[in-house]
């Protein structure tokens, strides 16, 4: 690997403008030390820097590039969109074809209303929830990260874990109070909840496998026993899949997993590397939404044509056959890998995986839950993470986050991969 010069001179420079250099917290690599590398450019699976390295890269923008970065199919129709205009704050026929596509995949679905973020889509699907349901109160679970609305940063998962943030200043106590707080793959703590509050609480939402307090997996049961739950009660059941959806199958968590929510959120891969969200549930849950209904929500560039395309060709790819079989190949041979490194280095760690998402996690517990996955040793993670980024592994720089596999890794990406986890299993 080359040096990190001109990243270094970039990242000053960048603090001279940019709270922290960076316009999101984990890209600061405060949880893990050192100076991040400025990206030039991403091919395939393959990042480059501004120093000349090049990396394997298993974050594709935390998600949205499952099938690798510059695509060419994807690539090819951005441009040719991008020549008609990008933006227009008026309807578009593509808003309808993506939409189609969303509905298709996903049953659940009926009618959505697409967004430019993950946190609009879940901020949305909650004020639509609350509306509805004429309620309050929302429960949402101890690492489960929802996006930055006032609401929801509560016992948030992922950055704000990174950084120690237990919730964040600016939130009026008022807004916190509306949230309740249950334990991931614990129904008993869901169910005292509602016994507390019977009448009071409008929507449970969950990222249906959790990925912000890295990949952590429902236990048999407990999506079903939400289900149930929520029907007894009278509220919405609301899942977060903006991680989820079209990446551990084409109908996201709720059909590999074959549960119904009331309300979806999506991101992510439907904007195929451009800023898009998504919430959608059933037509007349949805008709509560302006202009039909009294629910607003609004957004000048909600459904440009760029982000529209970007998604429209990315599920095209994704709904080719044998597209998740390839990921899961891929996935599973570098689960196994991490696996036996860790065994032949004696290393203690816990790898925790669905489909193409993946996380180590530096504990000798079973991780099931928030406080499992706090168990953690975050300076062995970060050891690791530089171990990794030293011999060209762009890893998350974060023991919260997931690992993401895209189609564009190959298995000699991966055999190089396991060798580098060998190789800093070892050293650590």
């Amino acid at each position: 690997m080359g040096g990190m010069q001109h990243s270094t001179e970039l990242f000053e420079e960048a603090q001279k403008y940019l709270p922290g250099g960076v316009d999101s917290p984990v890209r600061a690599y405060k949880a893990v030390g050192g100076t991040p590398p400025f990206i030039v450019a991403g091919q395939g699976s393959r990042m480059f820097d501004a120093d000349g390295n090049e990396y394997i890269d298993y974050i594709g923008s935390w998600g949205p590039l499952i099938a690798g970065h510059a695509h060419p199919q994807v690539v090819k129709a951005l441009k040719t969109a991008a020549e008609r205009g990008t933006s227009f704050g008026a309807p578009t026929e593509l808003e309808t074809t993506l939409a189609k596509m969303v509905c298709k995949a996903m049953p659940s679905i009926e009618m959505v209303r697409f967004v430019n973020s993950g946190t609009e889509a879940t901020m949305s699907a909650l004020r639509l929830a609350r509306a509805y349901t004429g309620r309050n109160k929302i429960i949402k679970f101890a690492g489960g990260y929802h996006g930055h609305s006032d609401g929801l940063l509560v016992k948030g998962g992922s950055g704000l874990a990174t950084l120690g943030i237990p919730d964040s200043p600016g939130v009026p106590p008022g807004y916190a109070k509306e949230t309740l707080v249950a334990r991931y793959n614990d129904i008993n703590s869901v169910e005292r909840l509602f016994e507390r509050y019977p009448d009071d609480i409008a929507a449970v939402i969950i990222e249906p496998v959790a990925a912000n307090m890295g990949v952590v997996l429902p236990t048999p049961g407990f999506l079903p026993g939400l289900r149930r739950l929520t029907r007894e009660y009278g509220t919405l059941l609301v899942f977060d899949e903006v991680i989820t959806g079209f990446r551990i199958g084409y109908g996201g968590a709720q059909g590999l997993y074959g549960i119904t929510p009331d309300l979806t959120c999506l991101g992510k891969i439907i904007g195929g590397g451009l800023p898009v969200g998504a919430y959608g549930g059933r037509r007349e849950m949805m008709g509560m939404m302006a202009p039909l209904g009294p629910v607003y929500q609004a957004g000048t560039l909600s459904g440009n044509p760029l982000a529209m395309t970007a998604g429209i060709e990315t599920l095209k790819l994704l709904s080719q056959p044998g597209v998740y079989n390839q990921l899961e190949q891929r996935t599973e041979a570098l689960e196994k890998g991490i696996k036996a490194a860790a065994e032949s280095a004696k290393s203690t760690v816990q790898v925790n995986r669905i489909a193409s998402l993946l996380t180590i996690f530096f504990t000798d517990r079973r991780v099931t839950d928030w406080d499992s996955s706090a168990t953690s040793d975050r300076s062995q993670y970060a050891a690791f993470f530089h171990k990794m980024l030293g011999a060209g592994i762009y890893w998350p720089p974060a023991q919260f986050e997931a690992v993401f596999v895209s189609l564009a890794h190959t298995p000699e990406d991966i055999q190089q991969t396991v060798e580098a986890v060998d190789r800093a299993f070892r050293s650590l």
